[in-house]
């Protein structure tokens, strides 16, 4: 797998970094969701630097000029609901894409440190030759992602296949890292050291869902 933190050079992105970890500046859920979605549109720049290019000859007002544009066929997938904000950061620059959705959520038993992943909903188009983006902003245990991506195998086999994420534990990195395809890429925006015994990043930022769109019952 090829990892890229995009914080590892510094740039705007801390900014928007810092303001969804700061606990009094992401209590705005409007400005957190926009600076995941920020960071998305940054991911996404980056990871258009890997894609496949043909020359198109185009007329302007005054002549013709001729531009190299993407033809990856692309089909963008986030994991609800925290994936949704990251999720139209990246549309917002492959307006074209295809979009596929999917739940997956942490199903605890009895012990509070211990969960399974849980898919129950997922629509999607086919995958077969195409440049699959998985979005997921949280890279805790890497469960969901793995399980995420066994859920799309049905749909088809990617020409490519693209993770983007904001947040990553090492840990869960490392896990998933022999789960996809060797030459899948991982574009995250920065990587923390530690993931606690209830399987959450820190520092991290918190539940990603929840400053996006408000606490939810458990169940």
């Amino acid at each position: 797998m090829h990892i890229h933190n995009i914080s590892s050079k510094n740039s705007i992105l801390n900014t928007f970094l810092s303001e969804i970890r700061d606990q009094s500046i992401q209590k705005d859920s409007m400005r957190f969701r926009r600076n995941i979605e920020r960071i998305g549109e940054i991911l996404g720049y980056e990871m258009s630097k890997t894609f496949t290019y043909n020359s198109k000859t185009i007329q302007t007002p005054l002549a013709e000029a001729t531009v190299d544009l993407p033809n990856n066929d692309v089909v963008l997938c986030s994991i609800l609901r925290a994936g949704v904000p990251l999720h139209n950061g990246l549309l917002n620059y492959f307006d074209t894409a295809e979009n596929a959705f999917i739940s997956a959520y942490r199903h605890h038993k009895d012990n509070p440190e211990v969960f399974e992943i849980i898919v129950e909903y997922l629509a999607c188009p086919s995958l077969e030759g195409k440049t699959l983006v998985l979005a997921d902003p949280m890279v805790a245990s890497g469960q969901s992602l793995v399980a995420t991506y066994e859920a799309l195998k049905p749909f088809g086999t990617p020409k490519e296949i693209h993770l983007v994420a904001v947040i990553g534990a090492e840990e869960g990195i490392d896990f998933i890292k022999d789960k996809f395809p060797e030459n899948t890429h991982l574009w995250i925006a920065t990587v923390d050291n530690v993931l606690n015994s209830k399987g959450y990043i820190v520092p991290g930022l918190g539940d990603a869902g929840d400053l996006a769109f408000g606490k939810k019952l458990q169940h």
